[in-house]
């Protein structure tokens, strides 16, 4: 009797990088459209509310949060739309880089050498305050460990950063990326009622919002909730905290790898690039030309007209992508730590804002 010969599995074939773009085109679409329903209500609040009648006096970022937040918690979102849903991070970041064009190089220096000491310290407060509280509530330590690095840096990209850094588990990291959303959801309608009862000035509150709330995303439509000012310099605030992205993670993938529970990185330069958010490079890129007058008064105009566009489908995203669901699922003990560490964090970051702008003085 032959042998029969077992054919072997061929390796599945990636579709056409036409292909590709065209299953993005729904998402995209989607994200799009949420994001001019949101400016379309907070005009129709404009127009209502100057012929007297009642409408909630709610600006579109926040409009098209709760419109992504509604589709995706009380509707289930179709397949055909996830692939165009996850480009919101890209939008995100082609935002941050265009408002670049708004900051010329000296403000970015000046206020980004503050912004470093500020940050420099949430980084040591955040990881260790959340350490400690993991430990005191006695959750898994590699769970403690990607609450503590989402929450210093850039909440969910850090986390994914380091997931396969320090070999979590995909339970760990679940929960910690549901922690995260969460109190970046909470903060969109915390923060700027704390401002406003503070009376916080634009470059001080936007600081603040970018040194205490933990996800990028969040980061950047809470301080735009205060004012135009504001979310820029919470873009600042928050784009300094994420260049330390890569130090974290191959700090905690080092001590993991030393106990034995991951692997080794072999060339710790090449890891720090990999991880280092390009953008950041972008940004700093457009900051220079415009401090340069690479650009006219009209350009310059024109960019920061683009940057508004960019945030309209990175601002849906941010509600699309928030399962309120996963967090029954977790339990308490990680939703709990979370928030007392951001808490402490908030009030900590809040005081070091107040010391260093005067109390908020109008700018």
């Amino acid at each position: 009797m032959s042998a029969q010969t077992i054919p072997l599995p061929t390796p599945a074939r990636k579709p056409p990088r036409s292909q590709q773009l065209l299953a993005l085109l729904p998402g995209t679409l989607l994200l799009f459209a949420i994001g001019l329903a949101g400016k379309a209500l907070e005009s129709l609040g404009i127009f209502l509310r100057a012929h007297h009648h009642y409408f909630p006096r709610i600006e579109y970022v926040l409009w098209a949060i709760i419109l992504g937040l509604v589709i995706s918690n009380v509707f289930s979102v179709p397949a055909i739309f996830r692939p165009g849903i996850a480009t919101y991070e890209l939008w995100l970041k082609l935002g941050i880089v265009l408002v670049a064009a708004r900051f010329v190089l000296s403000d970015v220096l000046r206020i980004g050498g503050m912004s470093l000491v500020l940050v420099a310290i949430e980084l040591v407060l955040s990881l260790s305050v959340m350490t400690l509280l993991g430990k005191l509530f006695r959750l898994p330590p590699k769970l403690t460990s990607l609450l503590a690095i989402g929450s210093s840096i850039c909440g969910v990209t850090a986390i994914m950063a380091a997931q396969g850094a320090i070999d979590s588990d995909e339970e760990d990291t679940t929960t910690a990326i549901a922690a995260i959303l969460a109190l970046g959801a909470l903060a969109l309608f915390t923060f700027p009622a704390i401002g406003h009862v503070l009376h916080m000035g634009q470059q001080a509150y936007g600081i603040w919002a970018g040194l205490a709330v933990d996800n990028t995303a969040e980061a950047t439509v809470t301080g735009a909730l205060y004012g135009d000012i504001a979310g820029r310099f919470a873009i600042l605030a928050k784009t300094a905290r994420s260049a330390f992205i890569g130090f974290v993670v191959l700090g905690y993938a080092v001590y993991w790898a030393s106990q034995g529970q991951a692997a080794r990185v072999e060339r710790k330069a090449l890891f720090l690039w990999q991880k280092f958010p390009k953008f950041i490079l972008g940004f700093m890129a457009l900051s220079i030309l415009a401090s340069v007058g690479f650009f006219s008064a009209g350009q310059l105009s024109s960019l920061g007209n683009l940057s508004k566009w960019a945030f309209l489908p990175a601002f849906a995203g941010v509600g699309l992508r928030t399962q309120l669901r996963d967090l029954v699922t977790q339990g308490w003990r990680p939703i709990l730590v979370g928030v007392l560490g951001e808490i402490f964090i908030a009030l900590i970051t809040l005081g070091m804002v107040l010391a260093v702008y005067h109390h908020g003085a109008a700018q």
